[in-house]
């Protein structure tokens, strides 16, 4: 029964590569300004409500970390040279970055723009191994974009994810079939894809800090402690993941959003909304499926979070109706007047395919990068 919830077993083995390039976003800052180069380096604007996007690894030293409030980062390293990002300069670098995965497989299966699957159980240019293949695509960023990047190879994605930070940054780890058995069983359960610290915590309630640990507890205990979940930990625990690496995903939804210096009422929000309205309908129109729900988020200054959404029966047909739903979903919004607010967000989803008529007229208009597609 277990078996049949996930995706079918191939009828060959994979070789997966994965791919993750080092301290991306400072890396291509200290690439382009040699003055950069060996000093810790933070991605990341000023002020108050700011996080890290990206710290150099003599950052990381320091205790800097992705998403961690940029005040925090000065603290833990005064001497921090921050550098407000460029999206526009790191997306043209993760397309040279991708050209150079294009030239082993079309099946690529991008997690963000630093880091990647790639099936190579078939590559395009006839090396006999998947390391092979991960060596040539680690020296070419190298010497094309004068970048690192770290590669894990592995049977499966699960696998690969986990080899690929095994030996960051610029390394290589290979997980070979026959390796599970001594592998696997001293791998902290923290290290499985999607063990965040709550789902760590209550596995350790059980008693479960390994993955050894938990190949001792079957899937009926797991399911009924995890749900769903469990399912997947029980076959992760085992080096068990038959999903492929799927090109092209369609994009669920396309978001934009805003964390304020200041708190701010609900009645000052409309310019915001107005402005990540365009945003976010200036980035759907650059995808061929159309989406229908229009979702409006809001975070209290008490990190409470709240959203609203509308299903209209036609879906947005302009930057203007997008605007005027989203406004109309904060009347919808009924905490009291003296509330105050952090953060707005505005995102379209449930994306659909168009239908024939709209389809028709799409033409190429749409081809192009996702703004925050998940």
């Amino acid at each position: 029964m277990a078996e049949t919830l996930l995706s079918p077993q191939p009828a060959t083995p994979r070789k997966i590569v994965h791919v993750d390039m080092d301290a991306f976003y400072a890396s291509v800052e200290q690439r382009d300004a040699p003055e950069l180069r060996g000093k810790p380096v933070v991605v990341a604007w000023r002020g108050r409500r700011s996080v890290v996007c990206a710290a150099s690894y003599e950052a990381r030293q320091f205790g800097v970390r992705s998403a961690m409030p940029a005040v925090t980062a000065e603290r833990l390293c005064p001497q921090a040279i921050f550098v407000p990002p460029d999206f526009t300069r790191y997306k043209a670098v993760s397309r040279a970055v991708r050209e150079i995965f294009e030239r082993h497989t079309d099946l690529i299966e991008p997690l963000s723009l630093d880091e990647a699957y790639l099936d190579v159980t078939h590559n395009k240019t006839g090396l006999p191994t998947a390391t092979k293949v991960a060596i040539t695509i680690r020296r070419q960023i190298r010497e094309e974009l004068s970048l690192t990047a770290s590669a894990g190879v592995a049977p499966n994605k699960f696998l690969a994810k986990i080899a690929s930070d095994w030996r960051k940054p610029d390394g290589l780890f290979v997980i070979q079939p026959q390796d599970l058995a001594t592998f696997l069983p001293p791998l902290a359960v923290g290290r499985i894809p999607g063990v965040g610290k709550v789902t760590e915590e209550r596995l350790a309630r059980l008693g479960i800090r390994t993955a050894g640990d938990l190949q001792h507890y079957d899937l009926a205990t797991l399911e009924s402690n995890f749900g769903r979940y469990g399912l997947r930990l029980y076959h992760l625990a085992r080096g068990v993941d038959h999903s492929p690496v799927t090109p092209n995903r369609p994009t669920k939804s396309v978001s934009a959003e805003d964390t304020f210096e200041a708190d701010i009422p609900l009645s000052a929000t409309e310019p915001v909304i107005r402005r990540l309205s365009e945003k976010v309908w200036n980035a759907s129109r650059r995808e061929a499926r159309i989406a229908r729900t229009v979702v409006l988020k809001l975070k209290t200054g008490d990190f409470h979070i709240h959203t609203r959404s509308l299903t209209p029966e036609t879906p947005p047909a302009s930057c203007e109706e997008l605007t005027a739903i989203a406004l109309s979903l904060r009347e919808r919004v009924d905490l009291g007047a003296d509330r105050l607010y952090r953060l707005i967000g505005v995102g379209l989803s449930n994306f659909r395919d168009p239908e024939p008529d709209a389809a028709e007229d799409a033409g190429d208009i749409f081809a192009g990068l996702r703004l925050n597609a998940s």
